[in-house]
């Protein structure tokens, strides 16, 4: 039995997961460790929702903005450095926190990376053309059509994302899907996924406020000194892809400000059928005291430690 615990915060974006995270961590006198993929680039700071300069100094925070957009950063990457991060911290604590909205991350780090088939670099280059010429519609249709079930769950408006799947589909002949999960590496911590819930429609309602709460903040103005970089795989997400083709001349700023809803709101429910998968989850409502979740959370570390 593992005497360590790795505690995973996970759930819909914009429904909490920082808050009840930072609680967690001081509830056991530990640290978190970001797994948002979007949070690691420091230039990205509005658009990503990075936590704010209080919630960081209330306890310690790692892998957020710690990173250039120029500077090439994989989940293979990120799962080495957060389990070097772990190995550390476990050297004086017996939890720790992992939170964050990228379910890709967070299963790198808890279960480990799948082994996918070598990719001729020309078929990607075949589809970054095919993005180019037809768009992302085409993309989204043809990985439709060659896995329905990794349609459902990956962030159809970021290309890179679209296109890591496609051409491990051509390559192989089968569904990027069907590599998933293939095999999991065995860890030297246990861990407790809590998961926060609340209905569809009070999530929705969250979204739309927090992206209102973004323009006001200034992200018109951040995306806009991002926008000559726009190409880069970093910035290739909602929040910032929308404000592009505004600047562009493609959308009025309304329709791309209702577009950032519409897209993030779809995000949101990828999220949610991306954590359906994992029958481990103790879930608890949004609104839930604290006090009962730590409870929650006792009960369920006292179990693994008594098997």
């Amino acid at each position: 039995m593992n005497s360590k615990t790795l505690i995973a915060v996970v759930g819909p974006t914009a429904i909490g997961k920082t808050a009840l995270s930072i609680q967690i961590a001081q509830y056991f006198d530990t640290e978190i460790l970001s797994a948002d993929s979007r949070q690691f680039f420091k230039e990205m700071r509005i658009g990503t929702a990075v936590p704010s300069k209080d919630e960081l100094n209330t306890v310690p925070h790692h892998f957020i903005q710690h990173k250039s957009i120029e500077e090439p950063y994989s989940v293979g990457d990120f799962e080495g450095d957060a389990l070097t991060k772990l190995e550390e911290l476990f050297q004086s604590k017996d939890v720790a926190v992992l939170v964050g909205g990228s379910g890709l991350y967070v299963d790198a780090v808890v279960q480990g990376l799948d082994e996918f088939p070598k990719v001729d670099p020309s078929i990607r280059d075949l589809l970054n053309k095919k993005l180019e010429t037809e768009g992302l519609d085409a993309l989204q249709s043809e990985l439709k059509s060659k896995d329905a079930r990794y349609y459902q769950m990956v962030d159809l408006e970021n290309p890179h994302r679209l296109i890591r799947a496609l051409e491990v589909c051509i390559v192989s002949g089968k569904p990027y899907s069907s590599f998933l999960k293939q095999k999991k590496d065995t860890r030297p911590f246990q861990t407790l996924y809590v998961g926060i819930q609340a209905d569809r429609e009070l999530i929705y309602d969250r979204i739309n406020e927090r992206v209102d709460l973004m323009m006001d903040q200034g992200l018109l103005e951040e995306a806009k000194n991002l926008y000559p970089h726009k190409q880069l795989n970093a910035l290739q997400t909602v929040g910032y892809r929308e404000l592009f083709e505004y600047f562009d001349g493609q959308l009025e700023l309304d329709f791309a400000i209702s577009e950032i809803k519409k897209n993030t709101r779809r995000f949101a429910k990828r999220q949610l059928t991306w954590l359906r998968k994992n029958e481990n989850i103790l879930w608890v409502d949004f609104d839930t005291d604290f006090k009962e979740v730590s409870k929650k959370i006792n009960i369920e570390l006292n179990k693994t430690r008594s098997e």
